[in-house]
């Protein structure tokens, strides 16, 4: 008998609405995970995926066990929408694994929301994954034995179907979820929880992080997993190591020392796109936060790309370190030329097309008493389709800037990315389809300059060949199917590609 307990929470429909896609490039995913007694270990993950909100939207879940049940709650939405304390004090237990969401593999529908819960021989586990894998069509057929009944459409619930197949197979679970992995190929950050473990797993390249803390004293052995170190931050959890590349960590309860398996040789090639836009600016990578980071590519972006001007302004949040950084090097004044209403999210209601045209002031809004008569220079982190760089270049001349001047804390994106960054096919980037030149005359600005892929690079103080830069110069890591390939390739990218790199 399957000892599982499901509460789903379906207040609204809004699973069944499309969402527009956006013009940046979005994450995959944020996972979470809590091992504790005597903790409340579902109000603990619930903040730590507050604190991970950025890396998906879309929707949220916490599966608890306790007593060899496990209790899964998710739902669309943010995280405040989908719990409250009513819910959470529902789920008592001693481990608890977490994930927020944003569809790259599978469509927005409350059915692709994580955790994915199964049974095994062994008992229940729960599965959260953050990253995407380009031979899904491959292991769907490798684990559908005729008795599978798929509930979603995400890679995700395969890696799941993967790891119960395996340990149903006779493998324990430590095995079992090594056997799994090896069958999977692209980026995988895995959180899996059972009734007496816990275990956090990269894929071999290390493209997507994880990282993990402890509770209380280390000697306890409380244990944190979590997709950035912002996670561990907000609810007091010293950070200890990431997971590394091609590592399976264990965590049991009580043990101060976890289990470090190495279950494939490493090629590390972490997405450069984590450092320059995707995790947040206090999370810390290679021993210092991102703010730092980000401050150091602007500061090489003005001594590559330098311009007269009055004052230099960053597009909220993510421009804004690099901005401070332009305007160190530079000398130029920097000031808040922008105001971001930070409540705004990926909404489920969406505007009409004319409200469209005017979408940049939903979230962004210009100041004219700073802009007004002023040469601007405008850091943002990077152009995926230019649509909303266009729009924003017309509200800081509407508001009197004379000139603007866009300098961009990243290289050209000229190529779509299959590892769990939503970005669209090549033919809609465009960066892969026009020159500079071109670029700047359809955003309508004075001037535009790309940080260098050596420049990048530098400021990170490490080697470029540690990440992946797929996005920038289509030298993907990890091999995948042409088919896959040709879904998202549409073209050669333009001179501009060639230019800036």
């Amino acid at each position: 008998m399957q000892n599982l307990e499901t509460h789903p929470k379906s207040r609204r429909p809004v699973h069944q609405l499309e969402i527009e896609r956006p013009d940046r490039m979005e994450e995959a995913c944020g996972v979470f995970a809590v091992q504790a007694l005597d903790q409340p270990v579902a109000n603990l993950v619930y903040f730590g995926l507050y604190a991970l909100q950025h890396r998906g939207q879309e929707s949220a879940g916490i599966a608890v066990f306790n007593e060899g049940k496990v209790r899964l709650h998710k739902d669309m939405g943010l995280v405040s929408q989908v719990f409250d304390q009513e819910v959470l004090e529902r789920m008592p237990g001693a481990l608890a694994v977490g994930h927020n969401r944003y569809s790259t593999t599978g469509s927005s529908k409350v059915c692709n929301a994580q955790p994915v819960v199964l049974m095994t021989r062994l008992g229940p586990f729960a599965l959260a994954h953050n990253g995407n894998l380009v031979n899904a069509a491959e292991l769907r057929a490798q684990v559908d034995d005729g008795e599978v009944e798929f509930t979603s459409t995400t890679d995700s619930e395969l890696i799941a179907y993967a790891v119960q197949q395996a340990v149903d197979g006779g493998l324990d679970w430590t095995e079992g979820i090594k056997a799994a992995a090896s069958q999977c190929q692209g980026a995988f950050s895995l959180v899996i929880g059972t009734s007496d473990a816990l275990y956090g797993l990269r894929d071999g390249y290390g493209i997507r992080p994880l990282v993990y803390g402890y509770l209380g004293d280390q000697d306890r052995g409380h244990w944190v997993l979590s997709s950035e170190t912002c996670g561990l931050d907000i609810i007091g959890s010293p950070f200890v190591a990431d997971v590394e590349p091609g590592e399976l960590v264990v965590f049991r309860c009580g043990d101060p020392t976890p289990e470090r398996h190495r279950w494939i040789e490493p090629t590390t090639r972490m997405c450069v796109f984590e450092m320059i836009y995707f995790a947040r600016p206090d999370s810390r990578f290679f021993g210092e936060s991102l703010y730092s980071y980000r401050q150091r590519i602007g500061q090489i972006l003005a001594r590559e790309s330098a311009v007269e001007a009055d004052l230099v302004i960053g597009v909220p949040d993510s421009g804004i370190p690099a901005a401070i950084g332009y305007s160190q090097s530079s000398g130029i004044p920097y000031a808040d030329g922008l105001i971001k209403n930070r409540y705004v999210g990926r909404t489920f209601i969406q505007p009409t097309q004319a409200m469209r045209e005017a979408g940049i002031r939903v979230k962004l809004n210009p100041l004219p008493d700073v802009l007004n008569g002023k040469r601007v220079v405008v850091i943002d982190d990077s152009i995926v389709r230019g649509t909303t760089s266009k729009k924003l270049v017309q509200a800081l001349r509407d508001a009197g800037a004379i000139e603007v001047h866009m300098r961009i804390s990243s290289p050209p994106v000229t190529h779509p990315c299959f590892y769990g960054i939503d970005t669209d096919t090549q033919d809609q980037l465009i960066a892969a389809r026009l020159t500079l030149k071109e670029i700047e005359e359809h955003l309508k600005v004075d001037s535009l300059a790309y940080l260098s892929k050596e420049g990048m690079v530098e400021a990170a103080h490490a080697q470029s060949e540690h990440f992946c830069t797929a996005c920038f110069d289509g030298n993907y890591p990890v091999p995948m199917d042409a088919s896959i390939k040709a879904s998202k390739l549409m073209l050669e990218p333009a001179g501009v590609a060639a230019t800036h790199l």
